[in-house]
């Protein structure tokens, strides 16, 4: 028995019966719902409800990550664009059409984080156009936050159906 037959045996490959694939997606959406355009939720509602130097410095990330998000679209966007495209196809076609359970787990964590880049590229924009302050920033912030949360939930219920499916379908010793 060679090293990587033992370490197959004892680490299941099978993304969608694996421990670890669930708490990765878990931490993915966790985290994306948590950091709305890089700034954290809990500092977001300190500002609006302590205000002074915690709106100081929600309103200091917020410009910051902003004009991050927006140099990086502007100088890079083209190129995160079509990478971001080629890695999604290539996932899609390798996991659904050549049936590679580790390629679709990857595109069900793949694609909707690229909607949520999508949406954050779009929010900052807004943002930056707007110059929103005070309230009209906290709104789109929350507004923001729920949608991130919605694609989340949709992923997640998708995925684990998907995973279900596949679990069911492929049984418990791979065959």
């Amino acid at each position: 028995m060679d090293v990587y037959q033992t370490i197959f045996e004892v680490i299941d490959m099978r993304s969608f019966s694996n421990l670890w694939y669930w708490i990765a997606l878990a931490v993915v959406w966790s985290t994306a719902s948590h950091f709305v355009l890089g700034v954290p939720f809990d500092l977001i509602l300190r500002a609006k409800r302590n205000g002074g130097q915690d709106e100081v410095d929600m309103h200091d990330l917020v410009r910051i990550n902003v004009n991050r998000i927006l140099n990086i679209g502007q100088v890079a966007g083209l190129w995160i664009t079509g990478l971001g495209c080629l890695v999604l196809t290539m996932l899609a076609l390798l996991g659904f059409v050549y049936r590679a359970e580790f390629a679709q787990a990857l595109f069900l964590l793949a694609f909707p984080m690229s909607l949520v880049g999508i949406l954050s590229s779009r929010a900052a924009a807004s943002i930056q156009a707007s110059g929103a302050e005070g309230d009209d920033l906290y709104r789109r912030l929350r507004r923001h936050r729920l949608y991130t949360q919605a694609i989340g939930m949709i992923s997640i219920l998708v995925t684990a159906m998907w995973g279900m499916y596949k679990n069911i379908a492929v049984g418990p010793f791979g065959y």
